[in-house]
């Protein structure tokens, strides 16, 4: 039996990462995970308690397609909340996940063959999905001196598209207003599409972060409710569309996945609610980050870009290696630690860089440092 050549896509290194690290806790040794952005705190408790209830009263069956008309109303509220925009409700799309609406996103805007940019470093599945959809995905080198942060110039010309985050994956950094509202009005003046993923939003440590709602009409809007609302499993995020293409992905997405789940969609709803609590959350990841800041350089991992948000420090690994898989590798085999090789998110610089995610908190993150440093340590001394 043939397998489509469009299957041919790359892994996904920090699910290979998490395998790796489940395999070496079910032989009995205690990892400490900072491969992945994942919280360890729960679903808000409301959602839990509305999903408990929902469980013995409805059945649970499908929604309308662009997901539940209460929890698109909520969205926008939040939108209004955080960003001061007036959002129609009728433009927010809630999908399965953040992945849901990539998936949408990239079909309802590219033909097969379209060139989309997406920036190195940058979130792997982005060019992954692309590949899948035979469309090309065009890297983007970012520069250590602009701290990541893609700016025009940079941006080269003839794309379909262009796939810009912040606060990004993995680096942290974040644009600014103008800095965006650059990118958008380049992408206009182009014919280019402009898609933002704002998946960590809510997660920042100064200014807060701008939406492209912000900004223009235009851009297609991309959130999700794993990150700061700490649901990664519950598979439930959303898109906003410009108005006059939220009847093609309505298609789309009765099509593809019928609707999303109900039972994520009613703890979603509930999550809206917890706002105030969720930013105890944030405190913690802020004190997390302290440490990382203060800790890495005194261990032997004084390159990086301070991160603005979301829950990672992408380190540069050069003077270790120039195999970060081979690295990260070693660093949970001879620490115990679970770290992500920067090829996931460069496949041409990413050699000399890993990830550390310190979504788990600061105690989780006092320990990984704690042995890092006594790897570091060792392998030098053994030099």
């Amino acid at each position: 039996m043939p397998t489509a050549s469009r299957a041919e896509i790359d892994a996904f290194i920090v699910m290979d990462v998490m395998e790796a690290a489940r395999k070496a806790e079910a032989a009995g040794r205690r990892i400490i995970h900072m491969e992945v952005g994942q919280p360890s705190s729960p679903a808000p408790a409301a959602a839990r308690r509305a999903v408990a209830d929902a469980l013995e009263s409805d059945a649970l069956g499908y929604t309308v397609a662009l997901g539940l008309p209460e929890l698109r109303a909520g969205i926008a509220a939040l939108c209004n909340r955080w960003y001061g925009v007036d959002l129609d409700p009728g433009r927010v799309v809630v999908t399965s996940g953040s992945s849901g609406a990539f998936l949408l996103a990239f079909t309802a805007l590219f033909d097969a063959g379209a060139r989309v940019g997406v920036t190195e470093p940058g979130y792997p599945s982005y060019r992954q999905i692309l590949k899948a959809l035979d469309c090309v995905p065009v890297g983007i080198p970012t520069r250590d001196a602009a701290r990541h942060v893609l700016e025009p110039v940079d941006v080269p010309e003839g794309l379909d598209g262009i796939m810009v985050a912040s606060p990004a994956n993995p680096t942290g950094t974040m644009l600014d207003k103008p800095q965006l509202a650059a990118l958008i009005a380049q992408a206009k003046s182009r014919g280019t599409a402009f898609i933002s993923d704002e998946i960590y939003h809510g997660l920042h440590y100064g200014a807060r972060a701008v939406s492209a709602l912000e900004i223009g009409q235009d851009a297609w809007v991309i959130n999700s409710f794993s990150k700061y609302f700490s649901m990664t499993g519950w598979r439930v995020g959303w898109m906003v569309v410009p108005e006059r293409d939220v009847r093609t992905v309505e298609r789309l997405a009765q099509n593809m996945f019928i609707c999303p789940p109900h039972a994520s969609q009613v703890a979603a709803l509930a999550a809206l609610g917890e706002i105030d609590a969720l930013e105890a959350h944030r405190a913690d990841y802020a004190a997390a980050r302290k440490l990382l800041l203060e800790r890495l350089p005194q261990i032997g991992l004084p390159k990086f870009a301070s991160p603005d948000g979301a829950f990672y420090v992408y380190a540069d690994t050069g003077h270790l290696s120039q195999d970060s898989r081979a690295l990260a590798a070693e660093i949970l085999e001879k620490a115990g630690v679970a770290v992500t090789p920067g090829l996931d998110f460069d496949p041409v610089r990413g050699h000399r860089t890993i990830r550390l995610s310190y979504a788990r908190g600061t105690a989780h993150v006092a320990e990984g440092l704690d042995r890092l440093e006594d790897f570091l340590a060792s392998r030098e001394a053994a030099a």
